[in-house]
């Protein structure tokens, strides 16, 4: 047997081996399994019995009536509605601003770390603490965007951008859009700066210009990671309340709640059950996007 035979055989996996393997990765299992998977399961039971916060001694099994009180709430559909209008809204105005600006990051120009430090910047604030930075902004007596409206002739009275349905969701929308800018740049830049310069300057040299370069070699070289990007903002931003939270607390009227602020504000007049069952629904929706994802996934890795 030569030298290359004897090394490319595979060692033989003993007992003692698999015990190191399960010594390396207890501590990681049982971590997740305390701090994740039961608390969901514990969590998980109360959607099918009748929690309240305020009577935990009367705590009887009620099967699916916590799902079916909120199929029979009207509200729950406008919650579905405004947690669709909320992610789309978002995520597409999110992707082509940041687009453009991982394109224009990934110019060579002066100071454009400084640059990327201010874009950069959004994703380290509160999600909560933008949102009440936007509620002061969107105020309708003395917010600071009524004032540059107004100086800039485009309305003559104060716009109540939070009191009414239409322009509170599209307020909240604006703030997360400002939010969201910044991972959209951070990714599509990482993904540009992955293109050779060897395909950018063969579509130069067939004389294709900075459009068709970007249509036909750019983004079908970028296509998997803006697809899996897009995926991770969707559930992103589907169980992201903290915005909505802040702003508008779900108002005015419960017209600007999604499904997850919606969930909170059960938990909060002490309805566990209801906001539980709430909450399986949107696991549910997550572990389809989560699907999607991961075979976005290994569609990348397959290449």
């Amino acid at each position: 047997m030569s030298v290359t035979d004897h090394h490319s055989k595979k060692k033989p996996f003993t007992i003692r081996k698999g015990l190191s393997l399960l010594g390396f990765l207890a501590p990681a299992v049982v971590v997740v399994a305390v701090f994740t998977y039961y608390p969901l399961l514990r969590g998980s039971q109360m959607a099918f019995r009748q929690w309240n916060l305020f009577d935990l001694r009367n705590t009887p099994w009620v099967g699916f009536s916590n799902f079916a009180t909120l199929l029979s709430n009207p509200t729950f559909y406008t919650v579905l509605k405004n947690s669709v209008i909320w992610v789309v809204g978002s995520i597409v105005p999110q992707l082509l601003i940041g687009f453009g600006l991982a394109l224009l990051l990934r110019r060579r120009f002066r100071f454009r770390g400084i640059y990327q430090a201010l874009v950069f910047f959004p994703w380290a604030v509160s999600g909560f603490l933008i949102g009440i930075l936007f509620r002061w902004m969107f105020n309708g007596e003395f917010g600071v965007i009524n004032d540059l409206l107004r100086k800039t002739g485009l309305i003559e009275t104060n716009i109540a951008w939070l009191a009414t349905p239409k322009t509170a969701m599209f307020a909240v929308i604006v703030a997360n859009v400002w939010y969201g800018v910044t991972f959209f740049a951070i990714m599509i830049l990482a993904a540009l700066q992955s293109v050779p310069e060897e395909l950018l300057e063969a579509g130069a040299i067939d004389g294709a210009g900075k459009v068709r370069t970007l249509f036909q070699i750019v983004i079908p070289f970028i296509r998997t990671t803006l697809l899996l990007t897009v995926l991770l903002r969707v559930i992103w931003v589907f169980n992201f309340p903290e915005i909505i939270y802040g702003m508008t607390g779900g108002g005015p009227a419960q017209q600007t709640h999604i499904v997850t602020s919606w969930m909170i504000n059960f938990t909060q007049q002490g309805d566990y059950g209801v906001a539980s069952a709430l909450g399986l629904i949107v696991v549910a929706v997550l572990i389809i996007f989560t699907s999607f994802y991961l075979m976005a996934l290994k569609e990348r890795d397959a290449r």
